[in-house]
């Protein structure tokens, strides 16, 4: 994975570049063993490959300040190598609604430093709760997106131009309502029920179990790597 981490984190040692570390080395544990190992993108394995793949990781503790991610949004719209990145959020104790409400703030206040229309990035939030849900395809969107920790996902829109009608098969990497408005497909099968489908079917094919397992498993990692630096038993 290419990390690259804001400034101010990457010259700091002690307990911050800790932190750091840690969520990012959860991240890429989720990366690996979950969305490649179980096939949900191979279009984002490509892009780590590629070096297109960005982290960084902000490290507070208020949810009201969304200054961090939009320092992270900046530096990207100045890098063109970056295709698809994560902003992680470590210690940030919000909910899955109030993450997706945090998501949704960086999101617009990050369009408005563009004219309308012309923001480079899609943005969607990831959050480590969610419960799988085999009876519709929108339903189980949340637990493929069970990140270590909350964070957003952030895909440069001249990226999904680019692979207009090509999306590659189960993925979830890569937020379906954009897609949707993004990609092309036939007409009787939208592109998010085809991929949503898709993906239920990976599902269903692997086991919800072992999927929740190998997430369990890296989230125990977590509590047990932030309890340490916390200073906690």
């Amino acid at each position: 994975m290419t990390v690259a981490l804001a400034p101010s984190l990457e010259a700091t040692g002690g307990i911050e570049g800790a932190w750091v570390r840690e969520a990012t080395r959860l991240h890429h544990r989720y990366t690996i063993e979950i969305v490649e190992h179980f096939g949900l993108c191979p279009w984002a394995t490509r892009a780590r490959l590629g070096g297109k793949l960005r982290v960084e990781v902000c490290l507070q503790r208020d949810e009201a300040d969304a200054g961090p991610a939009l320092g992270s949004l900046e530096r990207w719209a100045g890098d063109a190598g970056m295709e698809v990145g994560f902003i992680l959020f470590p210690r940030l104790p919000l909910s899955r609604p109030e993450f997706d409400q945090f998501s949704s703030r960086v999101r617009s206040e990050d369009a408005t430093r563009y004219p309308l229309g012309s923001a480079p990035f899609a943005m969607v939030g990831f959050h480590p709760d969610a419960s799988p849900s085999l009876d519709d395809p929108e339903r189980l969107i949340p637990f493929l997106r069970r990140t270590p920790d909350p964070c957003i996902q952030v895909i440069r829109i001249a990226v999904l131009d680019r692979v207009r009608g090509s999306v590659p098969e189960g993925t979830q990497f890569v937020d379906l309502a954009l897609l949707d408005g993004a990609l092309m497909a036939p007409p009787e099968v939208s592109v998010r029920d085809r991929v949503g489908r898709t993906n239920l079917e990976t599902v269903q094919r692997v086991g919800a179990d072992e999927l929740r397992a190998c997430m369990d498993d890296i989230r125990r990692d977590r509590d047990a790597a932030y309890r340490a630096l916390a200073g906690g038993p």
